[in-house]
């Protein structure tokens, strides 16, 4: 190089290209670690930028390759113009320094510096960066490419197979993962619903159904007056019609139908059978959302739950499946809140053991154990392995409870109170 070159100008030039460094650095981070749903969702919007990204990162070894072949060769331009200025201000002796205080300077300000910004604001620089490296990529394109091809080449002598992963692929779990961090940038609501729908394959219908001693129906061995006061009084579209007991259930009376086809003044026995649905069985590990194809697909909205040996322990609905999803949307008060009564005496809630765990969870903000049983008296019961007597008392997850009653081999009522969590974060307050 020319001694005759002014050495602002070298140094000048120098600074420069550490900037053009410290812009490879800094957004090689950026591209690879912006946010791809977020960068689709603007492309997708016309957002330019956002487009040329994208086509950028569909093949990210050709990227790469681009970004690393310019870095490298502005390093190695920089390092030997550092080697030629020390030369010129101190001989031989400043050559050997300045490559180790070259070393720190590249490594603070062209490679931890920019990275860290990088990392921390990727589509910022990102986005601005696509202008730079789609129209270069072009013109580089063969040089590019030949890296690309060599590199790919050594990778298969080393028995790699070189494929081009789809990164956007995402399973259930890390699904469930990017939802639930995405909790602050939804509604609640919304938040919450989406939840509930990826949790659907966890749930199974025995946890979700009303079970066999709730089940309100129609007994054709009963006079026909119960049997037409029983029509009146439901609360409910469809009811299981049977004999003697539930295990010998003939069909579902659609009440819907029932009006349609005139009054119940008009109504016998022998028209009440030919109105009837088909039963509809499902075995009670089966996942809601498995059920909620079949609801669909076998265009049905009530089905009988049985166990293994075929008896019947429940019934599910297409209803109970949504308010998994969306909470209770009928117009009656909410069970869970039925079940449940404020006892400011002694603190916490008196709760009816036969609620449903999942609907006391979803109603009152609880965080009882679901992956059991699905009343308050079978998590009781499975716990303390033995029917527990009045005043025995145990801890539910956080939560202390108290049994305030039992009858037969069943209890009936307990007292819940706040999990011990808050009441060790009270105390420290």
């Amino acid at each position: 190089m020319n001694d005759d070159v002014p050495l602002g100008l070298l140094l000048a030039f120098l600074a420069f290209l550490l900037c053009l460094s410290a812009f490879f650095s800094g957004t090689e981070t950026a591209l690879m670690s912006v946010n791809r749903y977020r960068l689709r969702h603007r492309a997708r919007g016309g957002h330019r930028a956002a487009q040329l990204a994208e086509r950028l990162l569909q093949q990210p070894d050709r990227l790469i390759g681009l970004i690393l072949l310019g870095n490298n060769l502005v390093n190695i331009v920089a390092a030997q113009l550092v080697g030629f200025i020390a030369f010129r201000l101190g001989g031989p002796v400043w050559v050997a320094a300045s490559g180790m205080i070259f070393t720190l300077v590249v490594l603070i300000f062209a490679e931890v510096a920019p990275k860290t910004l990088a990392a921390l604001h990727p589509e910022r620089l990102a986005l601005p960066a696509a202008f730079v490296y789609y129209p270069l990529l072009k013109i580089t394109w063969p040089l590019v490419r030949l890296i690309s091809l060599v590199a790919r080449g050594l990778l298969r002598l080393l028995g790699q197979r070189i494929e081009v992963a789809d990164r956007d692929q995402l399973t259930i779990d890390e699904l469930r993962t990017l939802v639930h961090e995405s909790g602050a940038m939804l509604p609640r609501r919304r938040h919450q619903m989406l939840m509930r729908i990826l949790e659907l394959q966890d749930i199974t219908v025995d946890h979700v159904m009303v079970p066999r001693s709730e089940i309100v129906g129609i007994d054709l061995d009963d006079d026909w007056d119960s049997i037409l006061r029983t029509i009146r009084q439901s609360r409910h579209t469809r009811l299981p019609v049977y004999r003697e007991n539930i295990d010998n259930v003939v069909g579902i009376l659609n009440l819907h139908r029932l009006v349609r086809h005139g009054s119940l003044e008009t109504l016998n026995r022998e028209r009440l059978l030919q109105l009837l649905d088909e039963p509809y069985f499902v075995p009670e590990r089966t996942s809601l959302n498995n059920q909620l194809v079949q609801f669909q697909r076998n265009r049905q909205r009530t089905a009988f739950v049985v166990d293994e040996y075929g008896d019947i322990q429940g019934i599910v609905t297409l209803e109970d499946i949504l308010e998994e999803i969306v909470g209770d949307f009928n117009m009656e008060p909410e069970p869970a809140l039925a079940d449940v009564t404020l006892d400011p005496e002694h603190g916490g809630y008196i709760v009816n053991a036969a609620a449903s765990v999942r609907s006391l969870n979803r109603m009152m903000g609880w965080h009882l154990p679901t992956d059991g049983p699905r009343t308050l008296n079978g998590l009781i019961l499975e716990q303390l392995e033995a029917i527990p007597q009045t005043g025995a008392s145990l801890v539910l997850g956080d939560y202390p409870a108290e049994v305030l009653e039992t009858a037969g081999n069943a209890v009936k009522l307990v007292r819940i109170h706040p999990p011990l969590a808050n009441e060790r974060r009270a105390a420290s307050g």
